[in-house]
């Protein structure tokens, strides 16, 4: 059978609807594609050309252009410009609301045994073994989350329990502590440690150059332990950190000496906030010094424990966390390099003068931790 030539024999109306479309370029690709096509393809157009050159100049297929030139001319001009409508009926969504709940369902449940987590993968086999959907892959059940629930990833608190009269008092002791004017000769001081591991690099790092990023290896030297005792005073933007092979009675008691008679020999008392350890209390200083020495410098001191689930009422916990980022993230190998990292770093911290803006006060626990606060029987 004979291949049919459809003739295109555009009106002047016509011819100027698809001039407008080609020369404003406000359409579609497609629809742009379209009208370059009819107009090269018009018996009226001088340079008429054949569908082998019009598809040759537009870079589409033969096919193409004969399509087009049958739409207009057993359909009409609208019909060639646009894309085919689609006639079949929608398909029924596979993941309707009620999937997506008991999916999310078995997120919030506990992964199967041998796993620490729900993985995505998993979940998706769990959905099919518990016949929710048919067939549902991974990255269908990462749509239905959506990044707002991630199975993999987890926090970790401390919440005191409910009405507990305890935490309260040892919070709300802290807090009115925290909103005394300042005093230089009464200065509030917080009191916190960390444990550090002392580690040291196995092979020799091969340092960073443009366009390459610093290399070092999986493999380390592991050198001990030491501690890091850290005080600061917010109010003053002052902060001292010492490295310490130990944390025992005896060396919280040596720091505290420091604190007081190198730190703030001129002060009458120091008001130190710090957490309740079994190490933080005046008989360290009986244990470390001599009586009438000890006895001396516990006059000194005006003690506030944090209370226990509160370690976030102590700003040296804030002065730690700038610690960790800024300094610790790197292998050192010793304890007196550590000790001269740390000072370095609470160095340049009270020459840059980085203090810490408490603004939580006890009207703000009364209102925002309610739940802790004991309720009161009236009979």
């Amino acid at each position: 059978m004979p291949k049919v030539s459809y003739v295109v024999d555009l009106s002047d109306k016509e011819r100027v609807k698809l001039l407008n479309i080609v020369n404003k370029g406000k359409a579609t690709a497609k629809r742009i594609l379209h009208a370059n096509i009819l107009l090269a393809a018009d018996i009226n157009n001088p340079n008429k050309a054949s569908s082998p050159v019009i598809a040759e100049r537009f870079h589409v297929h033969r096919q193409t252009v004969q399509t087009v030139r049958k739409t207009y001319a057993t359909q009409s001009l609208e019909a060639a410009l646009d894309r085919k409508k689609r006639t079949k009926p929608p398909i029924d969504p596979k993941l309707t609301g009620d999937v997506e709940a008991r999916i999310i369902a078995i997120c919030c449940s506990n992964p199967p045994p041998g796993f620490e987590r729900w993985t995505l993968r998993l979940v998706a086999e769990e959905a099919v073994k518990l016949e929710i959907v048919p067939t549902i892959s991974h990255t269908s059940v990462g749509r239905i989350l959506k990044n707002e629930f991630q199975p993999h990833l987890k926090k970790c608190w401390c919440i005191p329990a409910d009405q507990n009269a305890a935490f309260v008092a040892c919070m709300e002791d802290v807090l009115a502590v925290y909103t005394r004017p300042f005093n230089p000769s009464i200065p509030v001081i917080c009191m916190d440690e960390k444990p550090c591991q002392l580690l040291d690099e196995a092979r020799k790092p091969i340092p960073a150059a443009p366009g390459s990023v610093r290399k070092e290896d999986n493999e380390y030297i592991r050198k001990g332990t030491c501690s890091l005792f850290l005080f600061t005073e917010p109010l003053g933007g002052w902060r001292r950190c010492d490295a310490s092979e130990r944390r025992t009675k005896q060396d919280w008691a040596e720091q505290v000496r420091i604190l007081l008679e190198e730190d703030y020999p001129d002060c009458e008392k120091v008001v130190l906030v710090m957490d309740n350890l079994n190490t933080h209390n005046i008989s360290a200083l009986y244990e470390r010094f001599p009586a009438s020495h000890a006895f001396r410098l516990s006059q000194r001191l005006e003690i506030h424990h944090t209370p226990k689930h509160g370690s976030w009422l102590n700003i040296a916990e804030i002065e730690l966390s700038a610690l960790t980022t800024q300094c610790l993230g790197r292998r050192i190998p010793t304890i007196e390099m550590m000790d001269r990292e740390v000072k370095s770093w609470a160095t340049q911290r009270n020459y840059n003068q980085k203090s810490v803006d408490w603004q939580f006060d006890v009207t703000d626990a009364r209102c925002k931790l309610k739940h802790l606060y004991p309720v009161i029987s009236t009979n």
